[in-house]
């Protein structure tokens, strides 16, 4: 696995993005030693199971230039980095309540030299900003994700796109979105990806 499987499915990048996504499997297998973010089975297939995995939200939703997207329990930086890389015009804040977490986070936001990236070791509670999107990637149930940032987005001003929240999630949501109580769609990410890995992946997204 390798940054063909990036370009297999976003065949339109900038030389300088192939290199940053070429760099992300040197960049983690190093901070992996010290600070372990990526399970040890996982670190072999990062490119399918994080970077692609993440890229994923890029094929529902094309964020428009100066949209600020706050990735919530970013972990090492997945779906926020991957993102940041596709999408340069646009602004990302990645939180984690773990501080260690958010220091391969800058680590490899430094290396990159990603200049659309912020980062903080924070709580979702605690965030004061506001953003046109929150990403997640399996941190917690979808109605706790919305009660903690439901406040930080802001309401469509007359742009064209639908702000709210995108969410990476697994397995069988029936009671986890029944608990919503809210409008959502749901998206099968094998609609997407041809990989088995993606059989069981759906993509969350909820309208403010």
């Amino acid at each position: 696995m390798s940054l063909s499987l990036i370009t297999h499915y976003f065949p339109n990048l900038s030389d300088a993005q192939k290199s940053q996504f070429q760099r992300l499997q040197a960049l983690y297998e190093e901070w992996n030693n010290q600070i372990n973010v990526i399970s040890r089975k996982d670190i072999d297939f990062l490119y399918e199971r994080h970077v692609l995995h993440s890229l994923a939200i890029a094929r529902y939703q094309d964020f428009l230039p100066g949209t600020r997207i706050l990735d919530v329990g970013t972990g090492g930086g997945f779906p926020g980095i991957p993102l940041a890389i596709l999408f340069p015009q646009c602004q990302f804040h990645l939180v984690d309540s773990i501080g260690k977490k958010i220091k391969v986070v800058e680590g490899v936001v430094t290396e990159l030299g990603l200049q659309n990236v912020t980062y903080a070791h924070e709580r979702a509670e605690k965030i004061r900003d506001k953003f046109d999107f929150v990403v997640s990637r399996a941190v917690a149930p979808a109605k706790t994700l919305y009660q903690w940032t439901n406040q930080l987005i802001k309401r469509n001003a007359g742009i064209a796109q639908s702000n709210g929240f995108l969410l990476l999630k697994g397995g069988d949501l029936t009671e986890e979105l029944k608990e919503l109580k809210k409008p959502y769609s749901l998206t099968d990410l094998s609609d997407y990806f041809e990989e088995p890995y993606f059989e069981t992946k759906k993509l969350v997204f909820i309208p403010v």
